[in-house]
């Protein structure tokens, strides 16, 4: 399948666009992501852990867009001792059967 076509229904346009719009407002609110962050001022992992809260909480799915946002500053920044991409890791799966798991059947 064309990368464009499957784009149209496995990512969303809408919640980039909104996610991008709160790192404006944040840069405004807060100042530069890599003063906040590369220096250590502020923990993206908490911040995203209290996100997953407040949406688990509320259900409101601006703090997903948030929690997206936290882990890109984790990415850009990693606070984690261990920080790494490794592509080749063991992925944990999605927990339950899949639509794939069930076309195998």
């Amino acid at each position: 399948m064309d990368m464009n076509n499957l784009l149209e229904s496995e990512y969303s346009k809408r919640f980039d666009y909104l996610r991008k719009n709160r790192m404006l407002v944040s840069f405004e609110k807060y100042g530069p992501v890599k003063e906040n962050y590369e220096t250590k001022l502020i923990s993206a992992i908490d911040n995203l852990q209290k996100r997953i809260e407040l949406y688990k909480e509320t259900g409101n799915t601006e703090y997903l867009a948030d929690v997206a946002n936290f882990a890109m500053i984790e990415f850009m920044y990693p606070q984690h001792k261990k920080a790494h991409f490794d592509d080749l890791s063991f992925s944990p799966g999605l927990g339950n059967m899949t639509y794939r798991d069930i076309e195998k059947l």
